[in-house]
C-alpha cells in the first residue's frame, strides 16, 4: 500500500516551470506527465483567456463551473442557495464515477463515524472526504483563479494514478466562498489593469477604492463567520460540512505581497485547549505533503510562525473542534497582475500557481492519510462523548423570548439537539420560564462543540490572538444562563425552533401597549411611526389590566389617529404578527403607577437614520450596522459617503451613525463642521469606538480617559512585538451595571449587561452618578484576554457617554454593540440610542 501512494505522489507531482510568468499557458501549471482528455474544455476555451491573465469575473467562474459539471461524469454540482446580491452559492463533488453511484451511501458512512458503535466500522473501504474553498475574501484572488486549473484537473487528467485517487477521496469543492466580494475585486483589478502590465505598487490597479473586495455584500468578513453563521454564504458551507463531516478543510487566502506563502500549523501556544493535540500533529503531517509540493516548484514557504488555531469562527479553525483538520493558506497577494515586492516581482500567474500547487498537494497528503484521518475522526466523537457530562445546559429569556429563540436556531445550524424545557426550573437566583428556555444537554454528537461555544475562559497559554479571545453564545446573546441543569429537564425534542407567534390583537377604542423588552420592538415601533401613527414611551413602570408594563412600554392611543379605530387595530394586528411580539389592547388610561395621560409618556418622532461610509470608515463595524438595520429590522437607511459630505443636506435625517473611524474618519474640516452644526441645530449623533477621538476635538462631546503607562522594563528586541501585541484587546468579554432608569437601557430585566470589547479606550466616570447609567464593575473580565495593566485601567470606567450639545444629542458607545451580527444581547442599546433619544 505504502508503495502504491509513493507512486501516485510520483505521477502526481513532478516539477513545475520555475520563473514567474505574466501571461502563462496551461502548461505552465499543470502537471505534464499525465493525459488531458480532450473532450474537456480547457479554462481558455470559455473565458477566452488562460486563467492569471485577467481577473476571473464570478459570473464566468460559475460557467465554467456549470460546463466541467456538464462535461464530466466525475463532477457533480449544486446551487446551495443565494448570496445578498443574488449571486449562486454553488458545491462541486468531484469523485470516481463509481463513487457517485454510492454517494448517498458514502455521505452515510461518514456520517456513522461520527456516532456510537462506530468501532465496528472498516475505515479501510471508505473514502476520504476533502472540503477545498477559495477566496473567502474577494480580493484575495488567487484562490478562485486557481479553481478554474483544479477543476479542470480533476475533470480532464487521465492515468492510473489520477483513477485510484478518485476511487479513494470526495472531494467538496466551492470555488467561491465569498461570490459578492470576488465580482466586486475582479471588477477593479481588470478595469484598472494596463495592456503594459504596471508593476509599480503605487497604481491606482493596487489601491482598490472603499471598502475593496475583502468583503461580502453587507461588509462582513466571511472567514469570521463558521461559528455564528448569521449570513447566507456561511448557513449553506455550514450545512455542507454537517452532512458530509470532511477530514480536512482548506482555506485559501492571501497576504502581504512581501510574503511568501504560509501553511498551517500555526503558532503552538495559541491552539485552542479544547484542539486535541493530534489534531496539530496530523497538520505538521499533512504540511510536509505541501512543502514537498513547494520544494518541487522553486517556491518559498514558512509554517509554525504565524496565525493560530483558538478562535473556532474561522474556517481553519472550525474544523478542529469538529473532528477534522483545517488549514490557512497564505499566498502572498499580487493584489492585481504584477507587482514590486521584496522578493522581486510578484505576478498573479505565479500565486495561482501556488494556490493550485497546495490545492493538489492537500489531496495527495489526504489519500496518503486516508485511514489515519478517518481513525481521527471517530475517535475524535468517541472521546467527547465519554466526556461530555450527564447534565444540560439551560438558557432563555421570558422578556425577551426572540433572543433564547434566536441562539437556539443558530445551535440547529450546527446539528446541536435542542429541546423544550419539561418544568420550570431555577438555579442560583435565576429563573427559567419553560415556556420560553431551551434545554441542551451536554451528552450529544457535537457536546465538544458545544463546550467551545458556551465556555468561558479568562487563562491563557499565550497573550497574543489572532482574533478575538472570547465568544460565548449565551454572554453575546445576554440571556439567563446555567451550565449544570438537570438533563431531566429535557422534555419534546425541538426539529426546528420559530420565533413566537402572538394571538389575534382584540380591538381597544382607548389604547395599546408594546413593551420594549422584546427584541423586535424597535422594528414595530418604526413601522408605527413610519405609518404617521402617534406613539410614546413610558419613562416610569406602571402596571394596567393586571399586567407590569416596565420601563420603555411604548403606548400607542387610539383616538387622534390617522386610521380609525378599525383600521389601527388591524395595523397593529399585521406589525405584531411580522415582529413576532406581543401589543397589548387597553381599555382605560388609569393604571397603578404612571396613567396612561402623563407627562412621563413622552412623544416620539420618525427616524430617518444616516450612516457614515467611505474613507476612514471602518468597513466591517458599518457593515453590522447597515446589516442590523437593514435585513434584521427592515429599517431603510441613507448610507452618506465621507467624500462627498460638504456637499451634503443634513437636514434630511434625525440621526447620524459613526461608525468605528480612524483619525478624523476621513472627514475633513468643512465636513466636521457642517456635522457640528447639524448637531447644535437637533441632531442625534452616535459614533463608536475610536470615533470618539474626533468627537472630542470636533467639541460634539468630552470625557477623561483613563492612560496607562507600561514600560518596556527587560524586554529584548526580539520580544517587543509580543510585548506590545500584549496590550491589545483583540475581543473579550466584561461585565457591567445598568441603570435601567436610563433610556438607554430600557427593555432590559437586569442590572448587568455582557459587553464585546476590542479597544483599550477607557473614560473616566462622571461625578454626576446619573451620567454614568452604564459602568463596568470592579471585576469586570467575564471571558477573554485583557492584560494586569488594562483589566486594572478598565475597573469602574464607563463605556457609554451622552451629553446634550445645543439642541442636539450626542451618544458615544466605546463598545462594538453589533459585533458581527450575532452579539444579540446589546442590540437593544444602539437602538435606544436612535429611538429613544429624545428622553435622554
Amino acid at each position: 500500500m505504502k508503495q502504491t501512494l509513493l507512486r501516485v505522489f510520483l505521477l502526481l507531482f513532478i516539477p513545475f516551470t520555475y520563473a514567474q510568468v505574466s501571461h502563462p499557458t496551461l502548461d505552465y501549471y499543470l502537471p505534464d506527465n499525465v493525459s488531458y482528455n480532450p473532450e474537456i474544455p480547457t479554462p481558455q476555451e470559455l473565458l477566452g483567456y488562460v486563467p492569471g491573465e485577467w481577473h476571473v469575473s464570478h459570473d464566468l467562474l460559475v460557467s465554467y463551473m456549470e460546463k466541467m459539471a456538464a462535461s464530466s461524469p466525475r463532477i457533480t454540482i449544486e446551487n446551495r442557495g443565494r448570496t445578498f446580491e443574488g449571486r449562486p452559492i454553488l458545491l462541486l463533488t468531484v469523485t470516481s464515477p463509481e463513487n457517485h453511484k454510492n454517494i448517498a451511501k458514502i455521505k452515510k458512512q461518514h456520517a456513522a463515524l461520527t456516532d456510537s458503535g462506530s468501532e465496528s466500522l472498516d475505515t479501510d473501504t471508505i473514502p476520504i472526504v476533502t472540503y477545498q474553498g477559495m477566496s473567502i475574501h474577494g480580493n484575495e484572488a488567487s484562490g478562485s483563479n486557481a479553481g478554474l486549473l483544479a477543476i479542470y484537473y480533476l475533470a480532464a487528467a487521465e492515468g492510473p494514478a489520477i483513477d485510484l485517487m478518485l476511487e479513494n477521496v470526495v472531494i467538496l469543492f466551492d470555488p467561491s466562498f465569498n461570490p459578492d466580494g470576488l465580482q466586486r475585486f475582479s471588477y477593479w483589478a481588470n478595469t484598472n489593469k494596463n495592456q503594459s502590465l504596471t508593476s509599480d505598487p503605487q497604481d491606482r490597479e493596487y489601491r482598490e477604492v472603499w471598502p475593496g473586495g475583502r468583503y461580502n455584500h453587507y461588509w462582513f468578513d466571511l472567514n469570521r463567520d463558521w461559528l455564528p453563521a448569521e449570513l447566507p454564504e456561511s448557513q449553506a458551507r455550514i450545512k455542507t460540512y454537517h452532512a458530509w463531516h470532511p477530514n480536512i478543510l482548506t482555506d485559501h487566502h492571501e497576504m502581504g505581497s512581501n510574503s511568501s506563502f504560509f501553511f498551517q500549523p500555526g503558532i503552538q501556544s495559541r491552539t485552542h485547549p479544547l484542539t486535541p493535540k493530534l489534531n496539530q500533529e496530523l497538520t505538521a503531517e499533512i504540511g510536509k505533503y505541501h512543502a514537498a509540493a513547494f520544494d518541487k516548484i522553486g517556491s518559498f514557504y514558512y509554517t509554525e510562525e504565524d496565525y493560530d488555531d483558538f478562535y473556532y469562527g474561522k474556517g481553519s479553525t472550525f474544523p478542529d473542534i469538529n473532528g477534522s483538520i483545517g488549514i490557512l493558506f497564505e499566498q502572498a497577494s499580487s493584489r492585481g497582475h504584477i507587482q514590486e515586492t521584496d522578493n522581486g516581482l510578484l505576478t498573479f500567474p505565479f500565486t495561482i500557481r501556488n494556490q493550485f500547487t497546495a490545492f493538489l498537494s492537500t489531496i495527495e497528503a489526504a489519500q496518503a492519510m486516508r485511514i489515519k484521518l478517518l481513525n481521527y475522526q471517530r475517535d475524535f466523537y468517541a472521546s467527547s462523548r465519554s466526556e461530555a457530562g450527564g447534565d444540560a445546559y439551560i438558557f432563555g429569556s421570558k422578556n425577551d423570548p426572540a433572543r433564547a429563540a434566536h441562539l437556539a436556531q443558530l445551535l440547529q445550524r450546527h446539528q446541536i439537539s435542542v429541546y423544550e424545557a419539561d418544568k420550570n426550573y431555577e438555579s442560583k437566583g435565576l429563573k427559567f420560564d419553560k415556556k420560553s428556555s431551551y434545554v441542551i444537554p451536554k451528552n450529544q454528537k457535537h457536546s465538544r462543540l458545544l463546550q467551545g461555544m458556551f465556555e468561558k475562559r479568562t487563562t491563557f497559554k499565550d497573550s497574543l490572538f489572532y482574533d478575538i479571545s472570547a465568544w460565548s453564545f449565551p454572554l453575546a446573546f445576554n440571556l439567563d444562563f446555567s451550565e449544570n441543569a438537570p438533563s431531566s429537564l429535557a422534555s419534546s425534542k425541538i426539529d426546528s425552533v420559530s420565533l413566537p407567534t402572538p394571538l389575534t390583537l382584540s380591538k381597544s377604542d382607548y389604547a395599546y401597549l408594546l413593551p420594549w423588552g422584546d427584541y423586535y420592538a424597535p422594528q414595530a415601533l418604526n413601522e408605527i411611526l413610519n405609518a404617521g401613527l402617534r406613539a410614546k414611551v413610558g419613562i416610569q413602570p406602571f402596571t394596567s389590566g393586571g399586567v407590569t408594563y416596565d420601563y420603555g412600554t411604548v403606548m400607542i392611543p387610539v383616538q387622534n389617529q390617522k386610521m380609525n379605530a378599525e383600521e389601527l387595530n388591524q395595523f397593529l394586528d399585521k406589525v405584531a404578527k411580522d415582529t413576532h411580539l406581543s401589543i397589548n389592547p387597553v381599555k382605560t388610561g388609569l393604571t397603578d403607577g404612571i396613567d396612561l395621560g402623563s407627562r412621563k409618556f413622552i412623544a416620539l418622532e420618525p427616524q430617518k437614520i444616516a450612516l457614515l461610509v467611505g474613507d476612514g470608515i471602518n468597513a466591517t463595524d458599518a457593515g453590522e450596522i447597515w446589516h442590523l438595520l437593514d435585513t434584521r429590522f427592515h429599517i431603510s437607511i441613507t448610507k452618506l459617503d465621507t467624500k462627498s459630505l460638504s456637499r451634503t443636506d443634513l437636514s434630511k435625517y434625525t440621526t447620524l451613525i459613526m461608525p468605528t473611524s480612524g483619525w478624523g474618519g476621513g472627514i475633513d474640516e468643512s465636513s466636521g463642521d457642517k456635522i457640528s452644526e447639524w448637531v447644535r441645530g437637533g441632531g442625534n449623533f452616535i459614533g463608536f469606538k475610536n470615533a470618539a477621538r474626533w468627537m472630542k476635538r470636533q467639541g460634539l462631546i468630552d470625557f477623561t480617559t483613563v492612560e496607562t503607562d507600561n514600560p518596556a522594563t527587560n524586554v529584548t528586541f526580539e520580544q517587543r512585538r509580543d510585548f506590545n501585541g500584549a496590550q491589545v484587546i483583540g475581543g473579550a468579554i466584561f461585565k457591567a451595571k445598568i441603570d435601567r432608569s436610563h433610556p438607554i437601557a430600557f427593555g432590559y430585566d437586569s442590572s448587568e449587561i455582557n459587553l464585546f470589547r476590542d479597544t483599550t479606550l477607557f473614560i473616566e466616570t462622571d461625578e454626576t452618578s446619573y451620567k454614568n447609567p452604564i459602568s463596568y464593575t470592579d471585576e469586570p473580565l467575564v471571558s477573554g484576554y485583557i492584560s494586569d495593566i488594562n483589566y486594572e485601567a478598565i475597573k469602574g470606567t464607563r463605556p457609554f457617554v451622552q451629553q446634550s450639545t445645543g439642541r442636539g444629542n450626542v451618544i458615544l458607545f466605546t463598545d462594538n454593540t453589533n459585533f458581527r451580527a450575532f452579539w444579540y444581547g446589546t442590540t437593544k442599546l444602539f437602538m435606544n440610542a436612535i429611538f429613544l433619544n429624545e428622553a435622554m
